[in-house]
């Protein structure tokens, strides 16, 4: 069997035969960012079934998983997020106005303001987050358990060897 980044290749071959052997890196690559195109249409469209963006959804769940107090700085989102200080600022903006989260200036720094879940934020974080992880079991329903367990530990050396090893 074979999928969309073989014909990819299998047309690159046929374009330039002279690349073959530098194509290697595209079998990994090319899969990768068609599984997070697929995996991007479907978290969309579960954020968007409870009235929230991508960004919203992303905030509302790092809120959540960050334990008590549910607050984190808009600086710590900016090093998460790798979106600009005004993206975070317009996406709080419009999740305070939704009532997700409230801003609060910090008892020690005044200058500091952290973002808070409120308790609709945290009702709501559960409820896409519920649905997100069965959106994620129905997307590899049909995939054997032990191919995705496989898979997932090969990516980490790859993941380690680009770097990815922290949040920030």
């Amino acid at each position: 069997m074979s999928d969309a980044v073989d014909a990819i290749i299998g047309q690159w071959i046929e374009e330039r035969a002279e690349v073959e052997d530098d194509l290697w890196p595209v079998q990994l690559f090319g899969r990768i960012q068609r599984l997070a195109v697929v995996v991007e249409k479907a978290v969309k469209a579960n954020a968007a079934k409870h009235g929230l963006d991508v960004g919203e959804f992303d905030v509302l769940t790092t809120l959540q998983r960050s334990g008590p107090p549910y607050a984190l700085t808009a600086g710590t989102f900016l090093k998460a997020s790798m979106v600009s200080s005004g993206t975070i600022t317009n996406r709080i903006d419009k999740m305070e106005a939704k009532g997700l989260v409230k801003r609060v200036r910090d008892g020690e720094d005044r200058r500091t303001v952290k973002i808070h879940l409120t308790e609709h934020g945290h009702e709501v974080a559960r409820a896409v987050f519920t649905d997100h992880l069965a959106n994620y079991a129905r997307l590899l329903a049909d995939v054997d358990r032990d191919l995705v367990d496989n898979a997932a530990e090969a990516l980490r050396p790859v993941l380690e060897a680009l770097g990815d090893t922290t949040l920030d």
